[in-house]
């Protein structure tokens, strides 16, 4: 089952607000509907937001064929949709790149897309869980933060594939996924997707993690990214910073997981990038919240970034 893919005219995706009660697929005529999917959470994660771009700047080839200006302010709004994670204006930017060319080939440059997104968490998956053993040792307990898997790519997942590859070989001694404030994906979606592969795991309060990890319940943190920077600054859904902290102060390792295409070589480092704040309705009715959605963490607290090409170790003074 993919999250999201380009289906006779329109882009299906898995509607990840009815998860785990529901499995609704929606589709997406508009792109209007397709930003509404974006902002909502419908649609989320770090690869599937870049495959939700290249097909939104498909559709809208499509729908604005004969009509240049409202192409460009259509194709502007999917970019800017949300703005902190990278990949979803890297997604619009190739498939605009191909709009000279004709709506077909947009249309297959957002079919690359997707496919480089598939063929990237297979080689994440091996690769890292190559590294956490070598980190772990065998059949390691690991923390994980947010939603990595299939929901968040368009099948297996980032550091979410990792797990499922350790329980594949019998490398996998069990799972903590924090549940992820104040959306709750951790618990929603991280947990039914472990659930659908017999993985077994617990769901832990965010701020449950780092006492966990000091009271010996896990070997490590595995986690995925929004974006990470040039100089190694990795940002990510809000609560990994304090994983991390907790991590350094147990002496732990602390992995993070991305494709290449969430590197971005432009960004120096995390105090660059705009963090979304998602308002007071997401926390609380009766007062005002503030709701970063994501965090900063300082590349020194990080052990190694694992991509589809390559394992970055950061602990020893290696950079992306």
């Amino acid at each position: 089952m993919r999250t999201i893919d380009w289906v006779d005219g329109a882009i299906e995706i898995i509607d990840q607000t009815a998860l785990p009660g529901e499995l609704r697929i929606l589709r997406l005529h508009t792109v209007p509907e397709l930003i509404a999917a974006i902002q909502s959470l419908a649609v989320r994660g770090a690869p599937a937001l870049g495959v939700a771009g290249a097909f939104g700047v498909a559709l809208a080839a499509r729908v604005h064929a004969d009509d240049p200006a409202a192409l460009t302010v259509a194709v502007k709004k999917v970019e800017t949709a949300r703005p902190t994670a990278v990949n979803l204006a890297r997604g619009v930017r190739r498939a605009a790149a191909r709009i000279g060319y004709g709506p077909e080939a947009v249309l297959a440059e957002a079919y690359a897309v997707r496919d480089e997104e598939i063929v990237a968490s297979q080689a994440m998956a091996a690769r890292g869980a190559d590294l956490l053993v070598g980190l772990c040792g065998d059949r390691p307990r690991l923390l994980t933060h947010c939603n990595t898997g299939g929901l968040a790519a368009v099948e297996l997942g980032t550091a979410l594939g990792v797990l499922y590859e350790l329980h594949r070989r019998g490398a996998l001694a069990g799972v903590v996924a924090s549940e992820t404030r104040p959306l709750l994906q951790g618990a929603r979606l991280t947990s039914w997707e472990l659930s659908r592969w017999g993985i077994e795991h617990r769901v832990a309060v965010d701020s449950a993690g780092p006492f966990l990890m000091a009271r010996g319940e896990v070997d490590g943190v595995v986690l995925g990214a929004d974006r990470i920077c040039a100089n190694g600054d990795v940002i990510n859904k809000i609560g990994t910073y304090s994983h991390a902290l907790g991590a350094r102060r147990a002496g732990l390792p602390f992995v993070v997981v991305a494709p290449e295409s969430t590197v971005d070589v432009s960004t120096p480092h995390g105090a660059a990038v705009e963090i979304e704040d998602r308002g007071s309705a997401e926390v609380t009715p009766w007062a005002e919240a503030v709701n970063p959605a994501f965090d900063v963490t300082p590349r020194d607290l990080v052990t190694a970034i694992v991509t589809d090409r390559r394992v970055i170790r950061l602990d020893r003074g290696e950079r992306p």
